[in-house]
């Protein structure tokens, strides 16, 4: 369904990405593996729309996006930082991307309802997001990212920052909340546990270079 092709992105006489293509069926969950600054991120905000390649290719059910703005990709992207908005409650923060969609409010509602429901925060829609905890802030980017239902979400090491407790408990929350959602998605980590934890099928980033046939191991 998501596919990137032949992509390369260099600044200046750094090369990030020769050659990177990846691929993500419909309804799966893949993970892009690699230590920091490999050029995962990279890839995402190529995907994305945020940076244009120097070559390669962006298609999305066959179509081809890489020149479309990002806000007509019909992707959705979690950061590592949340980047949710201090001045809106958690189900204001829900209901932007619908809002913005110009979703009839009575959709909208139900939308952020469903949502509030699925990462268990039914009880803190009225809560400004700067009084959340460190793991119920990354519940409401999820949620957020999701509201207007993207064909594809793109999860930038989503769950940084977090104590391994936590860590691991979001992990298994996040793996069952695509899934029961049918959500397509692509996560970058540098955590091979978090990977098997969460995606169908894991790709190193060196894999994914060059003139070689993508690897793959589950």
């Amino acid at each position: 369904m998501l596919e990137a092709q032949h992509i390369s992105v260099a600044f200046g006489d750094n090369t990030v990405l020769t050659n990177a293509t990846i691929t993500v069926g419909a309804g799966k969950v893949v993970a892009l593996l690699g230590p920091s600054g490999s050029g995962k991120s990279t890839l995402l905000r190529v995907i994305a729309g945020l940076l244009v390649p120097d070559s390669g290719r962006v298609l999305l059910d066959g179509v081809d996006i890489t020149a479309l703005p990002t806000h007509r990709r019909n992707i959705g992207m979690v950061f590592q930082d949340d980047q949710l908005f201090p001045h809106r409650t958690v189900a204001q923060n829900i209901e932007f991307g619908p809002r913005m969609l110009g979703w009839v409010k009575a959709r909208r509602s139900a939308r952020v309802a469903e949502l509030l429901d699925l990462v268990g925060l039914g009880a803190l829609a009225d809560r400004r997001v700067t009084e959340l905890s460190g793991g119920e802030s990354k519940r409401v980017a999820l949620a957020r990212t999701l509201a207007p239902e993207p064909r594809v979400v793109l999860l930038d090491e989503p769950l940084t920052g977090l104590d391994r407790d936590l860590h691991d408990q979001l992990a298994d929350d996040l793996a069952g909340l695509l899934r029961r959602t049918n959500t397509s998605a692509l996560l970058v980590t540098h955590d091979h546990n978090e990977a098997t934890t969460i995606a169908d099928r894991i790709i190193t980033i060196d894999a994914i270079s060059g003139s070689g046939a993508p690897g793959a191991h589950q």
